[in-house]
């Protein structure tokens, strides 16, 4: 892995000048910021003209992200194109692909990290470490372990094996509850994971759900949720940022801390694990890794093939942010340094509060007085309680592990006077 020096800021013979974003959403959004920075026009497809990238593009083609005329429209107006999020029709996207236009990442490479069951037979494919897991859909068949447990191999079909009738659905051999339950595509932010604590539960699922869409994977016993933002440039040169801490709130990002209070051999190996991801996938963007940590060590959680939100805080804290790296990237720009600029730094994600928010502008503007306070608000337009209406990074003091844990719970407690969590009292 190669470290990136300062980029001088000069274009390169092969950079242009416009590129294009399918989504319109705040990650959209922040790249826009970005591209408007380095002097490079970034048009997006999104269909909502109230959307929040549509207030920073250069131009906007109004239409849903899976309508591929309209990705063909917006071909028109630049060479390279990104998506906000992986769930893009990659078949029809084929068609347009050609000696005028490059997405980016590639079609291919975007293949096996658009489903979970994709992200989880790369990854056994790879021997890079992950929780174990099967399609739901073998609840329903005959008792043979599945070769998609970890990449060990399934019995012989010759064997006799004892049928079943689909109304009794039974784990595989080497699996017991509870299980959690995923959909393959479709899901964040909580949305498509279910817990499966029992027969009962599972059978539940069962009744509800398509098993053919959906992977079952033991519940990871771990202590420490964490990430990282990775990258790979046109010419194979690898980066990584400095990997963070992530909590959870309902399955919801609510923080991000930097750094992860963990060994230094901990980054090491999560980052062996992007380089071996991005190489061996002919990635080129950002790509997030999401990691349990625990008793079974460092776990590969999901794949994100984008900007991601524990990534937020590398807009102040990192020489070169997450979004100005995807449009460099794209762009033919050199990529940018990725080292840390500050000792620390908390991202605190604002969530829409139960029943609105009368003084939700008096709230802003007290998070914006806090010292040290960066507050980013997408300028979202309705939606429920536990929507990201906006984040607001916290810069930290401390030189060590102990004073940063002390300052970031001292912070954490200041946002959430302000802005409390959907479910607790204002």
């Amino acid at each position: 892995m190669q470290t990136i020096p300062d980029p001088d800021p000069q274009t390169s013979a092969a950079a242009i000048d416009a590129i294009g974003v399918v989504g319109g959403g705040q990650l959209a959004w922040m790249l826009a910021q970005a591209a408007r920075d380095l002097g490079v026009a970034l048009h997006v497809q999104t269909p909502g003209a109230d959307d929040p990238a549509t207030r920073e593009a250069a131009s906007v083609v109004l239409a849903p992200v899976d309508d591929v005329a309209a990705t063909r429209e917006l071909a028109s107006r630049c060479r390279a194109i990104s998506f906000e999020n992986e769930w893009i029709p990659l078949e029809a996207l084929q068609a347009l692909e050609g000696p005028g236009l490059q997405f980016l990442p590639g079609l291919e490479a975007l293949q096996p990290l658009v489903s979970k069951e994709g992200q989880r037979r790369l990854l056994a494919d790879l021997h890079l470490p992950s929780p174990r897991w099967f399609p739901l859909a073998d609840v329903l068949q005959p008792a043979t372990p599945s070769a998609a447990d970890g990449g060990q191999a399934s019995m012989p079909a010759s064997l006799p094996l004892p049928l079943r009738s689909p109304a009794t659905p039974r784990l595989p051999e080497g699996f017991d509850f509870p299980m959690m339950a995923k959909a393959s595509r479709g899901g964040y932010d909580g949305r498509g994971t279910v817990p499966v604590a029992d027969l009962a539960a599972l059978e539940a699922l069962l009744a509800r759900v398509a098993p053919d869409d959906w992977i079952l994977e033991e519940l990871v016993r771990f202590d420490q949720e964490l990430a990282l933002v990775a990258c790979r440039d046109q010419h194979g040169t690898v980066a990584c940022y400095p990997l963070v801490q992530t909590h959870q709130h309902r399955r919801v990002c609510d923080w991000v801390l930097f750094p992860a209070p963990v060994d230094h051999r901990v980054e090491v190996f999560a980052r062996n694990v992007a380089a071996s991801l991005l190489t061996a996938l002919d990635y080129v963007g950002v790509l997030s890794i999401e990691f349990f940590y625990g008793p079974s060590g460092l776990q590969v959680n999901e794949l994100a093939p984008r900007t991601h939100n524990s990534g937020h805080l590398t807009i102040e804290a990192c020489r070169t942010s997450q979004f100005s790296q995807q449009v460099r990237i794209v762009a033919g720009l050199p990529m940018g340094a990725t080292d840390a600029v500050v000792p620390g730094a908390l991202m605190v994600n604002l969530l829409a509060p139960e029943g609105g928010d009368a003084d939700q502008l008096e709230r802003r503007r007290a998070l914006e007085a806090l010292p040290g306070a960066h507050l980013h608000w997408y300028g979202k337009q309705g939606g429920g309680a536990g929507r990201k209406l906006g984040h607001l990074t916290l810069l930290l003091e401390g030189r060590n592990a102990t004073e940063r844990e002390r300052d970031q719970q001292r912070r954490l407690a200041e946002v959430r006077a302000i802005w409390p969590l959907p479910d607790q009292p204002t």
